[in-house]
C-alpha cells in the first residue's frame, strides 16, 4: 500500500545518520563553492587587484550585512531548533504555523530594511570605506544600491534553508547558491570584454540580483510542498513563535558582532595600499572553503539532530556530549590537512584558482600570505561552529554571543596593532600589512574556541578530540604536505594544471597515510570509494 504524497509530508522527517547528512550538505556546499571559485577566477581575470575590484568587494559587503544578520546564522540559531523539535514530536500543524509567521515577519522586515539601506547608502559608505574618495566612492554607492534588494531576497532563501534542513532535505538549499554564482559568471563572460572596469562592476551587481531571485526560486516549490500554502500571518500568541523571536534577537546580535569584525577589517584595509580589500576577499574565499565544507556541513547536519533529541536530563547531556565528540573528530580529520595545505602549498592553490589576466604572480604571493594569517585560526573556527550549534540546540544563543564579542574586540585591537604600528616599526612592505588583519583574526578564533569549550565542558561534560587521533592526523597531513611541496618543483607546468596535480598528490598521500595509521574516517572513505 502506497502512502499518499501529501500524507508523507506530514510525517516526521526520516532520520538518517548525521554523517550521511553531512555528506549531502558537503556535496551541496562543494558544488556551490567550486562554482564560486570559478566566479572568483573570472572576477580576478577581469578585475585583478584594481580599484574597481576594491569597489565591488566593499560594495558587496554592505548589503550583505542583511543576509548575514538575518539570514542563515540567525535563523539556524532560533528557527531550526523550534521547528525541528515540533516536527519530531509530530506537531506538523503548529510547525507550519510557526514557519508562516516567521516568513511573514522576515518579508516585512526585509522590505523596510532594503528601502532604508538604499536611502542611507552614502552614510554607510562613509562608515565602511572612509578611505574611498571621488569616483571610487561614487561607484561604490551606485553598486550598493543595486545589490540591496538581492540580499533581501537571499534572507528569504535562508528561511527556505531552515525549512528544508528541518525536513532533512540538505542538498538543495546548499547547492542553490550555484545559480547565484552562475548568474554573476554569465555577466562577467558576456560583458567582460566590452565594458570598462567600473561599468562592468555595475553590470556584475545586476547579475548578483538576478542570481538571488534564482536561488530563492529554485527552493520555493519544495518548501511549498512541505509547509503547504504560504500566506501572511502575524501573531505572537504561540509560545513557539515567541521562543523563535526571543532567540532570534541574540542570534542577530551574534551575527552582527561577527559582521563588525569583518567591517573593522574593511575599514582598516581601506587605509592600506590599493588592492588590500580585494586581497582580503580572495583569501577569505579560500579560507571559507574548508570552514564551509567541513565545519559548516558537519555542524549544520548535527543541529536538527541535536534539536530533535527525545532524551531528557542527564541522558540528554550525555547524548549531546557524544555527538559533539564524534562530529569534532570528523571535523579535525578534514581541517587539519586543509591547514597543512594552506601553509605549505598556499601559493600553488592561489595560483591555480586566480592567476589569470590581471592577477599576477606578485598578487599570488600577497594572497597566500593573507590566507596564511587566516589559517592560524582555521581549526578553532571550524570546531567553534560545532560548539555554537550545540548551544543553539540547547536554545542558548546568548553564551555564543558573549564569546563572539570577546573575539571581535580582541581581533580589532590586534588587527590595528599588526597592520599598522608593528609593520612600520619592522620596515615591512606596506602592501603586506593587510596580512596582520587575518593573523589577528586567527589568534582571536582560538580565544573564542577556548571560551566555548570551557563553558560547554562545565555544562555537559568533557568534550574534545583524543590526542592520539590528533597526532596521527597531524603527522599524516604534515608528511603529505611535504611530499606535495617537493613535487611542486617537479611539476613544471602552468597553473591551474600544476595545482590540480600537486593537490591530488597531497590528497592521495594523506588518505593513504591516515588509512595505514588506522584512522576510522579514512577507512570509511576508502570503503565508500571502493564499495560496489
Amino acid at each position: 500500500m502506497h502512502t499518499p504524497s501529501r500524507l508523507k509530508e506530514t510525517l516526521p522527517p526520516k532520520r538518517r545518520s548525521s554523517g550521511h547528512n553531512a555528506v549531502l550538505i558537503g556535496a551541496g556546499i562543494l558544488l556551490s563553492r567550486l562554482i564560486g571559485l570559478v566566479r572568483e577566477r573570472a572576477f580576478a581575470h577581469y578585475f585583478g587587484n584594481s580599484d574597481a575590484a576594491d569597489v565591488f568587494k566593499a560594495a558587496l559587503r554592505i548589503p550583505n550585512l542583511l543576509q548575514n544578520l538575518f539570514g542563515e546564522g540567525a535563523l539556524s540559531s532560533s528557527f531550526i531548533p523550534v521547528y525541528a523539535h515540533l516536527l519530531a514530536k509530530g506537531e506538523k500543524e503548529e510547525a507550519d504555523r510557526v514557519a508562516r509567521v516567521i516568513a511573514s515577519i522576515l518579508a516585512v522586515a526585509m522590505s523596510v530594511l532594503v528601502l532604508a539601506g538604499v536611502l542611507a547608502t552614502p552614510l554607510l559608505i562613509d562608515l565602511i570605506a572612509p578611505g574611498f574618495q571621488g569616483e571610487k566612492r561614487d561607484f561604490t554607492i551606485q553598486i550598493v544600491r543595486i545589490l540591496f534588494p538581492g540580499m533581501g531576497i537571499l534572507v528569504l532563501s535562508a528561511w527556505c534553508l531552515g525549512i528544508l534542513n528541518s525536513h532533512r532535505r540538505f542538498f538543495l538549499p546548499y547547492a542553490a547558491p550555484v545559480l547565484w554564482n552562475l548568474a554573476m559568471i554569465g555577466a562577467l563572460v558576456w560583458f567582460g570584454t566590452t565594458r570598462q572596469s567600473y561599468p562592468l562592476a555595475e553590470t556584475l551587481a545586476w547579475g548578483a540580483v538576478a542570481g538571488s531571485v534564482l536561488q530563492f526560486g529554485v527552493q520555493l516549490p519544495t518548501v511549498l510542498r512541505l509547509v503547504g500554502r504560504i500566506r501572511f500571518q502575524f501573531e505572537t500568541v504561540s509560545s513557539n513563535v515567541r521562543t523563535v523571536i526571543r532567540n532570534f534577537v541574540p542570534g542577530v546580535a551574534a551575527r552582527g558582532v561577527n559582521q563588525v569584525s569583518s567591517y573593522v577589517d574593511e575599514i582598516l584595509a581601506s587605509f592600506l595600499p590599493a588592492g588590500s580589500i580585494a586581497a582580503l576577499g580572495y583569501a577569505q574565499t579560500l579560507y571559507l572553503l574548508p570552514v564551509s565544507l567541513f565545519g559548516m556541513a558537519i555542524s549544520n547536519a548535527e543541529l536538527p539532530e541535536m534539536a530533535s533529541r527525545n532524551e531528557s536530563g542527564s541522558e540528554a547531556l550525555i547524548s549531546l556530549c557524544r555527538r559533539i565528540n564524534e562530529a569534532m573528530q570528523r571535523v579535525a580529520f578534514f581541517v587539519i590537512p586543509s591547514l597543512a595545505a594552506i601553509l605549505l602549498l598556499g601559493d600553488t592553490i592561489v595560483a591555480a584558482l586566480f592567476q589569470t589576466g590581471r592577477f599576477s604572480q606578485s598578487d599570488v604571493q600577497l594572497v597566500w600570505i593573507v590566507l596564511g594569517g587566516y589559517a592560524v585560526g582555521l581549526l578553532a573556527a571550524t570546531i567553534g561552529r560545532l560548539y555554537t550549534s550545540a548551544y543553539w540546540a540547547l536554545r542558548d544563543t546568548r553564551t555564543p554571543l558573549r564569546f563572539a564579542v570577546v573575539r571581535v574586540t580582541l581581533s580589532a585591537l590586534l588587527g590595528w596593532l599588526f597592520a599598522f604600528p608593528l609593520p612600520r616599526a619592522a620596515g615591512i612592505d606596506p602592501r603586506m600589512s593587510v596580512a596582520g588583519l587575518t593573523f589577528a583574526a586567527g589568534i582571536s578564533a582560538w580565544v573564542e574556541f577556548g571560551l566555548l569549550r570551557r563553558s560547554m565542558n562545565r555544562r555537559i561534560g568533557k568534550t574534545g578530540v583524543p590526542y592520539g587521533f590528533l597526532a596521527r592526523v597531524s603527522g599524516a597531513a604534515a608528511g603529505a604536505a611535504l611530499v606535495a611541496f617537493l613535487a611542486k618543483d617537479i611539476v613544471d607546468i602552468a597553473p591551474p594544471y600544476s595545482g590540480i596535480i600537486v593537490l591530488s598528490i597531497f590528497g592521495a598521500v594523506y588518505l593513504a597515510a591516515t588509512a595505514t595509521l588506522g584512522v576510522p574516517e579514512a577507512l570509511k572513505l576508502l570503503k565508500l570509494a571502493f564499495r560496489r
